[in-house]
């Protein structure tokens, strides 16, 4: 599992954490996931490119998450603690109108919920 993390030093990054240790933070603080809600005014073009620029994800897996978010109404982009849920939610939100659509006016919009909610496997 791969969880954004601050460094001692109060750098983000990425940790990938031991199974032992996910169930160790888990129960010391709990999970949220970061939930891509659909719309009609962003194309495929402006979610695979928002996503690959703020979460880094492969043009293949940003390509899944906008065709689970256009087919379902919603993807979950990340799942991690809350400070770092609401930092990536505010990213989305901040991201700025799909410039390929005269409609588009402003970013996506996303939530916040508990990891093991609606949507989760």
């Amino acid at each position: 599992m791969d969880c954004r993390a601050q460094s001692p030093t109060g750098v983000m990054g990425t940790q990938v954490l031991s199974e032992t240790e996910v169930r160790q933070r888990e129960r010391l603080a709990p999970l949220y996931n970061v939930v891509l809600l659909d719309d009609d005014e962003h194309t495929y073009d402006y979610v695979v490119e928002m996503l690959t620029r703020l979460f880094l994800f492969s043009e293949a897996e940003a390509f899944a998450r906008a065709v689970e978010v256009d087919t379902t109404g919603r993807t979950v982009v990340i799942t991690c603690e809350l400070a770092e849920a609401e930092f990536a939610r505010d990213q989305i939100h901040a991201y700025g109108p799909d410039w390929r659509l005269p409609q588009s006016k402003g970013s996506m919009k996303a939530i916040i919920e508990p990891a093991g909610g609606p949507g989760d496997a």
